[in-house]
């Protein structure tokens, strides 16, 4: 893809600009259930295939964090967007860090949902052997995605979202962006930094919930703040599309 502009779409025409970044599990459209709720008049929103993913598929690419960075900084570039708001979801929220290292000026906040923190995800023996598989096999992808809603989806939502991310990801990508978000390691890079941050995250999310924020994020972003979203997971986008709608749009109108 040297040279192009990697797939994405905006939503909204408003003044206040924000750039959005999936997570692992899905392309773009999985932040599709917010979108109605989203208000196109006083922001813009611009959403992000990264490579491997969705449009994006058979896009070639080193598939870690700093190149989603750049890839989505490029866009931003693209769109003629001098200055924004990243939102990212899961491993999007740790490739948010890396475009705030690499364009402070520019990054006028950042709202993680569920993100992933600068200092990775710990995840050792049978736990990464289940993630690592994950790749090639449909049944661990449920199983995590399981796991991170408590248990609480039913069959039918579970097999939608493991159909949807097996067909919208190439397996070489999901495996190798794997490496990146849970073991790349540049917590120190981002200590004190003072730019805004809101952190989502679900009450049923037993991996990146609010005990995480407040040993990782918190730690390390003076002006972040934790907002819980209950009867909600890892998904938030999918599982409540309305209340993240409207946390962001609470938080970027401030």
């Amino acid at each position: 893809m040297t040279g192009q502009v990697i797939p994405h779409d905006v939503l909204g025409s408003g003044p206040a600009r924000a750039l959005l970044l999936h997570n692992w599990f899905g392309d773009r459209s999985s932040f599709d259930p917010m979108r109605e709720h989203l208000n196109g008049e006083a922001f813009s929103y611009a959403f992000l295939d990264c490579r491997g993913y969705g449009q994006a598929i058979d896009a070639d690419g080193a598939f870690t964090m700093e190149e989603v960075a750049e890839d989505a900084l490029a866009v931003a570039d693209h769109l003629g967007w001098e200055s924004f708001s990243v939102i990212g979801h899961s491993m999007g929220g740790k490739a948010a860090q890396l475009m705030l290292l690499d364009a402070p000026a520019r990054i006028r906040s950042i709202i993680g949902i569920s993100p992933v923190p600068a200092s990775g995800f710990p995840l050792e023996g049978e736990m990464w052997e289940l993630f690592a598989g994950a790749a090639e096999n449909p049944a661990n992808r449920r199983a995590i995605i399981d796991n991170t809603t408590g248990g609480l989806r039913d069959d039918a939502w579970l097999d939608a979202m493991v159909g949807r991310s097996v067909e919208r990801s190439s397996a070489a990508a999901f495996r190798a962006y794997l490496d990146s978000w849970a073991r790349g390691d540049f917590h120190e890079r981002v200590k004190d930094n003072p730019t805004p941050v809101l952190l989502l995250v679900g009450a049923n999310d037993p991996a990146l919930g609010p005990e995480a924020m407040r040993a990782t994020w918190l730690q390390w972003y003076p002006n972040a703040q934790v907002e819980e979203l209950p009867d909600t997971g890892h998904y938030a986008p999918e599982e409540s599309p309305e209340a993240v709608a409207a946390a962001i749009e609470r938080y970027l109108g401030r």
